[in-house]
């Protein structure tokens, strides 16, 4: 039996920074829970477009926190959770949204040593139009005890943002998100410290819409360098706070955890190749980085073909010539520049693999 019942508060926090085009869909899907008790928080970030107006217009059925001054993800985070009460707390992106039924199943799967349910999102367009589901079916989710794989490489198959909860418990002992580290991408300090505290359960399911746009912040329009340092950037602050609560509770941290996780050497390689004047790790070279992709390939949660057209990506960006690696570099990275064979390849593989 499922310690947790139809009766459990579950408070849902949606942060908001100048998306009042796409906040009313949020809010709706939010108070549209077929789950009893759910609480809707919104959290507005200092917007300057007509958020305002939009939040106002729920009058009390939602609640509202409006600050003065932005802070970023994090700080929006820290806020909407002072200001909660569920026992379960699911933070919303303001430009994603939720089926009436997330929050009923997340309830029905939490078991109770679970600290974090984590479900698949139907990656949608600016019209809510389906692309795909992320992330993609034929990557397995971690479940249970993901500890020995932070350990192990920092990195465990997770999600985003709007497709986590969290206990509220855990959420005590590792928040306030450190707000000058995570400006953005505070989802990336909870996925990567809660687990130390408990399991996380996976949902297979889409249970909500996670939606992409240019103005994302994932999205840098294919200036791959930058968004390469940044990544960067928020790894090493994720393994920082990593660092800090595993020694907490007694738990050690390699310190060349990063080169045994091959999203955070595919950064570093695009880092490196695409603009090398400005990567921070002056002593990376390609070869290095790419032949530790390769072996951290290998231990991938995935299908052997899958994990076998990593290791070989990373070994072709290690060791061809510059102008080439940049070419098979960005076919990755960018899937407008991959030719037709390619994206064929591609796609008949993904269908193999799913």
């Amino acid at each position: 039996m499922h310690p947790i019942t139809d009766r459990v508060p579950v408070s849902i926090i949606i942060s908001n920074y100048n998306y009042a085009r796409f906040l009313r869909r949020s809010i709706d899907s939010a108070l549209g829970q077929n789950h009893d008790d759910t609480e809707v928080i919104v959290v507005d970030d200092a917007s300057t477009d007509n958020t305002a107006d939009v939040v106002a217009s729920y009058g009390s059925r939602i609640k509202t926190c409006l600050r003065e001054t932005n802070g970023g993800h994090a700080a929006a985070f820290n806020t909407g959770f002072a200001s909660s009460r569920g026992e379960i707390v699911l933070f919303l992106d303001a430009d994603d949204y939720l089926y009436p039924n997330a929050v009923s199943e997340i309830v029905d799967a939490w078991e109770e040593d679970t600290v974090q349910t984590q479900f698949r999102l139907h990656l949608v367009d600016e019209d809510m139009q389906v692309r795909d589901v992320f992330p993609p079916q034929e990557l397995p989710f971690d479940s249970g005890d993901v500890t020995p794989k932070l350990l192990q490489s920092g990195r465990y198959q997770t999600t985003v943002t709007s497709g986590l909860a969290f206990k509220r418990s855990a959420l005590d002992v590792v928040m306030p998100v450190p707000e000058t580290d995570f400006r953005q991408g505070a989802d990336g300090y909870l996925v990567t410290v809660t687990p130390l505290h408990g399991k996380v359960t996976s949902i297979e399911s889409c249970l909500g819409a996670y939606r992409i746009h240019g103005a994302n912040h994932s999205v840098f329009a294919e200036k791959l360098g930058q968004r390469a340092r940044w990544r960067m950037e928020h790894d090493f602050h994720r393994i920082d706070a990593l660092l800090d609560q595993a020694a907490e509770i007694g738990l050690t941290v390699p310190e060349d955890v990063n080169l045994h996780d091959p999203v955070h050497l595919e950064e570093r390689l695009a880092s490196l190749c695409m603009d090398k004047s400005r990567h921070p790790m002056v002593s990376d070279s390609r070869f290095a980085l790419g032949a530790a992709g390769a072996v951290a390939s290998a231990k991938m949660n995935a299908s052997f073909r899958r994990r076998a057209m990593q290791a070989a990506w990373f070994f072709s960006v290690g060791v061809l010539p510059g102008r080439m690696a940049k070419a098979v570099l960005s076919w990755k990275l960018v899937a407008a520049s991959r030719p037709a064979f390619l994206l064929r390849l591609s796609k008949t593989i993904r269908h193999a693999a799913g």
